[in-house]
């Protein structure tokens, strides 16, 4: 049996009195990277200046497209600059993982030249099939946005410049009658940054004591619409601070200078991502825990244990996504070089599920 065949156990935990609890899923292995992630270089003296065997790579952010996933790969130490925007097929005909693809080239990415994509970090596609990409900038660079048309030969445009660099995390898309609106954080500052894409306008909105990091938004059918938000760090009180708020994002499109978000709860753990599902379920991932929760934004406050895997080696163990179908696709990192090091799943919404009853786990099948 090929590697990316290969049956593999995970913990999923249905949502319990959520009004999704009904709905069962279906969890399926799609690839597995025994070794390292790495890209598909145009050559080896590509990958050789670009790489080494000490530099570590992972996967952060994603988004997903029809038939292509898109996530921005790290690299460690943080002396090697560069993040680089990947792609993948979410199936293929091979019995061996895809090498992802630099996207849309990696002519496109150069640390330093202003022209070009320096530090990708969040991702986010629209309804228009254009992929979104917030570009933290450098040092001698301000931040700006850029869009990739997925339905037009991948054609690139910068849409936006901000006012400023760096600490720019991570980005939601608001697509509203009256024009889209994206909704920015930067970590380490208290405020969150709006982009109106009709106006190509921007504008800070302050949090008094309140740094934003992981942000998720709730269904266009749940009005008023929330913003959710995960904390970076409390200003005054505990540096690691659990709390989950949120904003209506009505005055957030009316241009307010200033929002003073919500507390809805404490969470288990310092979230880093956050996404909202089509049924308006939040999942979350925390700094240094091995499992994603979920909350039924629609139900007062639970927290449920989602997904987990046995083991814990690194600080930022997945990232994941929803597609257009509301399926969820998760990428679990291990460091630990003797086990499979990345994990690819689906999480399919409506599918049977298998169940082991002996430990409560959900047998992964192969890929779809």
């Amino acid at each position: 049996m090929s590697r990316s065949m290969t049956p593999f156990f995970v913990s999923v935990f249905l949502l319990g009195l959520s009004s999704v609890a009904t709905a069962k899923k279906l969890t399926r292995l799609v690839y597995e990277w025994p070794d390292k992630m790495d890209c598909e270089w145009p050559s080896k003296a590509t990958r050789t200046r670009a790489l080494s065997d000490e530099i570590s790579i992972e996967p952060h952010f994603m988004a997903v497209y029809r038939t292509r996933i898109f996530f921005v790969l790290k690299k460690y130490p943080e002396d090697t600059p560069a993040k680089v925007v990947v792609s993948l097929p979410k199936s293929s005909g091979s019995s061996e993982p895809p090498r992802p693809n630099p996207f849309p080239s990696l002519d496109m990415y150069e640390f330093g030249n202003c022209q070009k994509i320096e530090e990708p970090s969040g991702l986010a596609v629209d309804s228009l099939g254009r992929l979104w990409v917030l570009d933290r900038g450098s040092s001698k660079c301000n931040s700006k946005i850029l869009t990739i048309d997925l339905r037009n030969h991948d054609q690139t445009k910068v849409i936006h410049q901000f006012s400023f660099h760096d600490w720019i995390h991570d980005l939601v898309l608001d697509e509203t009658n009256n024009g889209t609106f994206a909704y920015i954080t930067r970590w380490d500052e208290q405020c969150l940054v709006v982009f109106c894409l009709e106006r190509n306008e921007s504008w800070i909105v302050e949090t008094p004591k309140v740094q934003s990091f992981a942000i998720a938004l709730s269904p266009k059918y749940h009005e008023p619409r929330q913003l959710y938000i995960g904390i970076y760090s409390h200003v005054f009180g505990e540096w690691n601070s659990n709390e989950l708020l949120s904003i209506s994002v009505a005055a957030l499109r009316n241009g307010t200078r200033t929002a003073y978000p919500k507390l809805i709860a404490n969470l288990t753990g310092e979230p880093y991502r956050m996404v909202v599902d089509n049924r308006g379920t939040m999942y979350a991932g925390f700094f240094n825990k091995n499992y994603i929760s979920s909350w039924n934004g629609s139900q007062p406050f639970q927290e449920q244990r989602y997904f987990e895997v046995a083991r814990l080696d690194s600080y930022w163990p997945f990232t994941f996504s929803k597609d257009q179908s509301g399926n969820i696709w998760i990428m679990a990192f291990n460091e630990n070089k003797a086990e499979t090091r990345f994990r690819l799943l689906k999480v399919t919404v409506g599918a049977e599920q298998f169940w082991d009853p002996a430990c409560c786990t959900c047998t992964c099948l192969s890929s779809p």
